[in-house]
């Protein structure tokens, strides 16, 4: 390749660009192709999403619904008979965060909450953000204990 034999990319040259505004002779004078008046005739125009034309758009003609509370704390409930499950499938008797993340029963961040449905038989030691009352005294019961970090 040599500097006599360069030639641009296929496509990237166009022909004959119109040349608007320029006067009436050119053809594409005065309005300069955009038509008379109205936003899309300015610079600078762009239509904002879900624009109805002016009308009073649809997610503002709806009411207002409800509250986000930023504070709110949610948890993954493990149940008891849940608990002794996993501690059987897995081979476990200390139920740890580090065990359920690495078991792939939650995930890193999530906060655990120890409930009370269903019996547990096994003796577990389990570790999780928080508990019910009733979960407590289940594990308990089964020679257990239940650790609140």
């Amino acid at each position: 390749m040599e500097l006599h034999n360069l030639k641009p990319a296929k496509g990237s040259v166009k022909k004959n660009p119109k040349r608007v505004g320029r006067g009436q002779g050119s053809g594409s004078g005065g309005t300069s192709t955009r038509g008379h008046k109205g936003a899309k005739s300015r610079s600078g125009y762009s239509r904002k999403r879900h624009f109805e034309g002016g009308q009073m758009p649809l997610q503002m003609r709806l009411p207002k619904r409800g509250f986000k509370n930023p504070n709110r704390v949610s948890y993954t409930g493990i149940n008891v008979d849940r608990a002794q499950a996993i501690s059987e499938k897995y081979n476990i008797t200390d139920l740890t965060l580090e065990a359920l993340v690495s078991n792939g029963i939650v995930r890193k961040n999530e906060k655990v909450k120890l409930l009370g449905t269903g019996e547990i038989s096994a003796k577990l030691n389990i570790e999780v953000h928080a508990t019910s009352e009733t979960a407590k005294t289940k594990v308990e019961a089964a020679g257990g204990s239940v650790k609140v970090i």
